[in-house]
């Protein structure tokens, strides 16, 4: 077994237990409980809820560091979000830097709207040039509903596509669960959207996803829609939504709504950072187009205040015909298509 076959095996099970805590702490608490805030570090509000699974990553990756000497990146470590294990490893023993959500979605699963996800990718360790185009295992697994009793789990080994299973959380019984991103070449009749969660921008961010549709597919005939789309508070869960063949294309493109002299690590902009997009790589290997706004590879290094900005398209004839029309409604509305990390 290869190094990253091992890891890829451990990181199943340490998820599989974060996932059971996780949903053990909501059938046991009241939503009030797991939605208060608890902390604001790591580039994003801390809930209750997050202290759950931060509990089971620590101890479950500690016992990964008794084989494996690697940084650990993660929301909840601190200001830094970065542990090192072992402890008192020096850093040029380091071989990989793993870098991990514990919770994507938090605010749709504490309130039991929609399932959340684990995240986890590693890359060989570089120093603070390792980047999100380094990682070379990812790993994504669903954290369900308390009335949801199925549940599914990505994974991908650079080069190696992927895989998943679909898991029935009351038996333990797993299935082969295929991977079928859409095939269809253009955007009518199917979901897919620019991210816009949050109070602030929003119309902005709407009259960038407006003037993508119209340009492909003109104005919509009176009382007709003639696309849709599906606000998902998860980038693992908008990645896996585009694994399922439910969305046909999806952006993130918080960060370039500020000028480029803001656009740099530590902005106050709530928004996608590397710890979210650390599975774009499971994406990428099932065919899914997966890059910034201005067509280039995600080139963020793997720390927890980053801005991230993405969009996705689930093949190549969406890629083609969408990112054209949305880099032009881009320049259109002021917003650049780099980002801070190309500027830099």
């Amino acid at each position: 077994m290869t190094q990253l076959a091992y890891m890829l095996s451990t990181i199943q099970q340490i998820h599989v237990r974060i996932r059971d805590a996780v949903v053990s702490a909501c059938e046991a608490s009241a939503v009030e409980h797991l939605a208060r805030v608890d902390a604001e570090e790591g580039g994003d509000t801390i809930f209750a809820i997050d202290r759950v699974s931060e509990e089971v990553l620590i101890e479950q990756f500690a016992i990964l560091g008794a084989s494996v000497r690697f940084r650990l990146v993660a929301e909840g470590l601190g200001t830094t979000g970065v542990r090192d294990f072992p402890a008192g490893v020096a850093p040029e023993e380091l071989q990989y830097i793993i870098i991990v959500d514990p919770i994507d979605g938090t605010r749709g699963l504490m309130y039991q709207k929609r399932s959340a996800w684990i995240l986890t990718g590693v890359a060989p360790y570089q120093g603070a040039k390792t980047n999100v185009s380094d990682i070379a295992l990812a790993v994504m697994t669903e954290i369900p509903m308390v009335k949801q009793h199925l549940c599914d789990q990505y994974w991908a080994i650079r080069g190696s596509g992927v895989k998943a299973i679909r898991v029935n959380r009351l038996t333990g019984q797993s299935t082969p669960l295929p991977v079928r991103p859409s095939q269809a070449a253009t955007i009518a009749q199917g979901f897919g959207n620019i991210a816009r969660f949050f109070p602030g921008e929003r119309a902005r961010l709407a009259a960038v996803d407006d003037m993508v549709v119209t340009t492909l597919l003109g104005a919509p005939p009176e009382g007709r829609a003639l696309c849709f789309e599906d606000q998902y508070i998860s980038t693992g869960g908008q990645f896996a939504e585009l694994l399922a063949g439910h969305d046909r294309w999806l952006a993130d493109v918080r960060p370039l709504l500020l000028p480029p002299a803001a656009r740099e690590t530590n902005t106050t902009m709530l928004c996608c950072h590397p710890y979210d997009v650390c599975t774009e790589l499971i994406a990428r290997e099932a065919g899914i187009i997966v890059c910034q706004a201005n067509g280039l590879p995600i080139n963020a290094p793997l720390d927890v205040t980053s801005p991230v900005s993405w969009v996705a398209f689930a093949n190549p004839m969406l890629a083609a015909s969408v990112l054209p029309a949305l880099q032009a409604a881009l320049k259109h509305h002021d917003m650049p298509l780099e980002d801070h990390h190309d500027l830099a």
